[in-house]
């Protein structure tokens, strides 16, 4: 048996306002059947990342915390530093501690999961 992973849905309380930050961080369309309940962007390939309200939503704590993390997304960028300040001026934050932050950067989006930023192995 092969099994291909088709999407990733996040808990949050805003599945539009937390979609449009995805969008607007990652040039992916927003699901033209989106709406308050779940909203969705798709990749080029199929890949979903998909936003699911939850009522009651409490944020994950970074690193540890009330509330596990549970799970985080990677992203590869160009540009560690320009990628977020990018971020940060579209709404992200940025927890401590920084594990690596020569390496990779963790922060969180609106709804507080956190992600990480790493270069490109290609990058300059």
């Amino acid at each position: 048996m092969r099994m291909e992973l088709t999407a990733v849905t996040l808990d949050c309380a805003d599945p539009l306002g937390l979609a449009d930050f995805y969008r607007r961080a990652t040039g992916l369309p927003l699901h033209e059947r989106s709406d308050g309940v779940f909203a969705a962007l798709r990749g080029e390939h199929g890949m979903v990342i998909g936003f699911q309200r939850v009522d009651g939503y409490r944020p994950p704590s970074w690193p540890e915390g009330e509330v596990p993390q549970q799970l985080h997304l990677d992203f590869a960028v160009d540009d560690l530093d320009g990628a977020e300040a990018e971020l940060l001026a579209l709404g992200a934050g940025k927890p401590e501690p920084q594990p690596r932050p020569d390496l990779w950067r963790v922060l969180t989006d609106p709804a507080g999961h956190p992600f990480c930023l790493t270069a490109r192995p290609d990058a300059p």
